[in-house]
């Protein structure tokens, strides 16, 4: 009895020996729950931020691409663009975060500095524009064609202004030296908002030629009080039509509110849909569809692979859109949408074609963009951009460079 008993012991010994030796399939990596990938997030704001609230939709869309479960994503909202990006970044590093993502430009410079300490973690910053000159190869910048988007936006807006004129309704305070005027609330005086409003007011003269541009600067990228505030001053100079490159509804709302008492003015905002704001008022918003990107980019961590350093798409692979149109767009709206972005994916319509605009009345054959970080374009490094009959925006990195003023935009 004891032999057998002692047998089925030892039976009982070997069996525990090979279970506790084999190791249980974990497909998200890891032996353990607690060693599953880990992937960081610092956002600037929160779903009540429009601009972050599109990035948290294309995060939400990358993990179920890629099977990520929810605890497998950190996320850090409003984060400023302080020490405090710094801080979220290592904090993440420790929490075990193999690749840490934000998404606004003055995050920039903590990323680096992450990035530097932390050689074996890949950075992302999002907007920004330094990662190539960096020199680490853990850093790296992502943005969108978003002025592929921003143009068609603003043929939405030209086919308005011309069924307006048509009708003869654009009041005659409207119109500055024979041109239609329209204004357009930017964040900051950067290449970006630059970039982005010239994008839009191309693509409004490419259906409306006879108009002219006012831009009024919020210095916030998202202030609902200051953003209305601005509409405001713009229809009170008599604006038709108010665009924006800022992240709030405030502007929408504001110009809603004017077009209820009698006010002609329509509005083009961004990021996200703004006809629950804007019912009457908003015709549509340029958009990004931040998934494109971070489905690629979280599948590049999931592979262990590294993320592209600079990484810029538009309509070819769904990357932005403009919103729903709105029930105000003229009629033939939707007809010359679809026909720009088809011809936007085919190339042969470019965005920033020097046929289509002039600064101080000159159709530019050179507009060097700084590649070396201390803005000046004497450097060899720097790069002429506008060959083959147009300024080639994001392809020599990913955050936009256009940032010259061209003529019928002013800013006041």
């Amino acid at each position: 009895m004891k032999k057998l008993l002692s047998l089925l012991l030892a039976v009982l010994m070997v069996v525990g020996v090979l279970t506790g030796c084999s190791k249980p399939e974990n497909p998200e990596g890891g032996d353990k729950p607690e060693d599953k990938l880990k992937i960081g997030v610092i956002l600037v704001g929160d779903e009540n931020e429009g601009y972050t609230y599109a990035h948290m939709e294309g995060i939400r869309a990358a993990m179920k691409a890629n099977g990520l479960s929810d605890d497998q994503v950190i996320w850090k909202y409003t984060i400023g663009e302080t020490q405090a990006c710094y801080d979220a970044a290592v904090d993440l590093v420790e929490q075990g975060c193999k690749a840490v993502f934000s998404n606004s430009y003055g995050h920039q410079q903590f990323m680096q500095q992450a990035a530097t300490e932390y050689p074996d973690i890949q950075f992302v910053a999002a907007t920004g524009d330094t990662a190539a000159i960096s020199g680490l190869k853990n850093f790296s910048n992502a943005f969108t064609n978003v002025y592929e988007s921003r143009y068609v936006s603003g043929i939405v807006a030209g086919m308005k202004l011309a069924e307006l004129e048509e009708a003869g309704m654009i009041p005659a305070e409207s119109y500055k030296d024979g041109k239609v005027l329209i204004g357009y609330v930017g964040a900051f005086p950067y290449a970006e908002v630059v970039s982005g409003f010239t994008a839009f007011f191309l693509g409004v003269k490419s259906v409306f030629p006879a108009v002219t541009m006012e831009v009024i600067y919020t210095n916030s990228w998202f202030n609902i009080t200051a953003e209305g505030e601005t509409a405001n001053t713009l229809m009170a100079d008599h604006c038709v039509i108010i665009g924006q490159h800022a992240d709030s509804t405030g502007a929408p709302a504001a110009v809603e509110a004017a077009l209820a008492k009698g006010t002609v003015a329509y509005s083009v905002g961004y990021n996200v849909d703004m006809l629950a704001v804007a019912p009457h008022a908003a015709l549509t918003s340029a958009t990004n569809n931040w998934g494109v990107y971070y489905t690629y980019a979280f599948g590049q961590v999931v592979k262990g692979e590294k993320i592209a350093t600079d990484w810029a798409e538009g309509y070819k692979t769904g990357a932005v859109a403009i919103t729903e149109l709105g029930s105000s767009c003229a009629a033939g709206t939707q007809e010359a949408v679809d026909k720009a972005i088809t011809a936007i994916k085919t190339g042969t319509l470019h965005v920033f074609d020097v046929a289509n605009w002039t600064v101080n009345g000159t159709h530019l054959n050179e507009l060097k963009i700084d590649l070396t970080g201390d803005f000046d374009t004497d450097d060899a490094e720097d790069k002429n951009a506008i060959f083959d009959g147009y300024f080639h925006e994001s392809e020599f990195r990913s955050a936009p460079s256009f940032s010259v003023y061209i003529d019928d935009i002013f800013e006041k």
